[in-house]
């Protein structure tokens, strides 16, 4: 089967970097938040304190996407209609695990208190972030390189953004920026209980 034509306008460079947890998180399981006293560990102060973390930004997709106005399925607004040209656009795409929605069944503490196991949420991927100082049109005509907010007014900038927004989000999801996410989440979780003498093991790894 042949490539999907709505895929052909984009070329896609992903590079995934794992994001450091946020400092309070870290303070918390290695003993100077509300887990300091190991009587008080209990599931749910375990499950409060991961909770008010709130959102666990574990990977970056770096995308470059290469948008061709003379393809039919490039979705070009219809100032640009006719011109052949070809815009670049460079930006990033935060995943990450929203902890804030984890309940009483999503954590559980084992009968012998050394053991915890976790349910994590799906991974939600951020609204892609353009790199206007990156953002450039190439003319075909001229043989020239412009920033695009050299070219276009500002209206047709908004246009032109929300396309590259879109395409981007679309090779986000293409990509395994999630997968990614999810291993550096739980490699995270698993590191940070670890610490603390826990067991960690994820719901999807023992179900089934």
């Amino acid at each position: 089967m042949s490539e999907p034509k709505s895929l052909k306008s984009v070329a896609l460079i992903a590079s995934l970097v794992a994001v450091v947890l946020t400092a309070f998180l870290v303070a918390t399981m290695l003993g100077y938040g509300p887990l300091s006293n190991k009587s008080e560990r209990s599931q749910t102060v375990l499950l409060k304190s991961v909770k008010e973390v709130s959102q666990l930004h574990s990977a970056i997709g770096t995308f470059e996407l290469v948008v061709d106005t003379g393809d039919d399925d490039a979705g070009m607004p219809d100032f640009i209609s006719g011109r052949r040209a070809l815009f670049v656009a460079a930006g990033t795409v935060n995943a990450h695990v929203d902890l804030a929605g984890l309940a009483e069944e999503d954590l559980k503490l084992s009968a012998d208190g050394k053991s915890v196991k976790v349910r994590l949420p799906e991974v939600q991927l951020d609204k892609p972030n353009i790199d206007l100082d990156k953002f450039r049109v190439y003319s075909q005509d001229r043989g020239l390189v412009d920033r695009i907010v050299d070219v276009f007014e500002a209206p047709q900038q908004v246009e032109l953004l929300r396309l590259s927004e879109t395409k981007m989000a679309a090779a986000a999801e293409e990509s395994e920026l999630r997968e990614r996410a999810a291993e550096n989440a739980k490699a995270t979780l698993t590191g940070l209980f670890g610490s603390l003498g826990y067991g960690v093991t994820f719901e999807d790894e023992t179900s089934g």
